[in-house]
């Protein structure tokens, strides 16, 4: 696939308007962000980047789960607790914000669709609710992984901060997975 054919595959059910120049700057490397409203207290963030190694790869790399903690400072712990059609995970996360550090846990349902698809959906935790999405597509010698999440704390913080922590760190999340996946060839 080449860069001109991005928007085409990628970026389905999204309204980002990704010109030749933003499909050039994410073969280049930029991370590109999109906010989307959800709920009062929550927030949505899709994360676009590209990674140079072939998606088999990649797959291998992000289905080792434990390896998460390599790819999320925030994250302090992810497990698998079961395996199956359907896996379980565990994990863990520590962020310190002004005044407080918060401590999070979390259940995941986590289906695969070979190569192509990660989701992972809250069974219980630290969250009134939490998704996530991952999808990797071949795109000249590497692969564009778009990461999409939507979430609302426990903890009572408007959505709109949400909001902007999510799009401040997932593009510094996301380029330190870049360095972890392209580390572990």
């Amino acid at each position: 696939m080449s860069a001109s054919r991005i928007s085409d595959s990628i970026i389905a059910g999204s309204d980002m308007a990704w010109s030749q120049e933003k499909q050039k700057l994410l073969m280049q490397g930029e991370i590109f962000v999109q906010s989307e409203p959800h709920t009062a207290w929550g927030g949505a963030v899709t994360a676009w980047m590209y990674v140079p190694l072939v998606r088999s790869h990649v797959w291998q790399q992000l289905t080792d789960y434990p390896r998460w903690v390599h790819y999320f400072p925030d994250i302090t712990k992810s497990e698998v607790l079961s395996r199956g059609e359907a896996k379980r995970l565990y994990q863990a996360a520590q962020k310190a914000f002004l005044f407080f550090t918060a401590q999070v846990e979390i259940y995941l349902n986590v289906v695969e669709v070979l190569g192509q698809q990660i989701q992972f959906r809250m069974e219980k935790g630290s969250f009134e609710d939490f998704s996530a999405n991952l999808e990797l597509k071949d795109c000249d010698n590497g692969t564009i992984l778009a990461y999409k999440v939507q979430a609302t704390p426990n903890i009572l913080i408007p959505s709109i901060f949400i909001q902007q922590a999510m799009n401040f760190e997932l593009p510094a999340n996301m380029r330190k997975m870049r360095q972890v996946l392209c580390k572990g060839q």
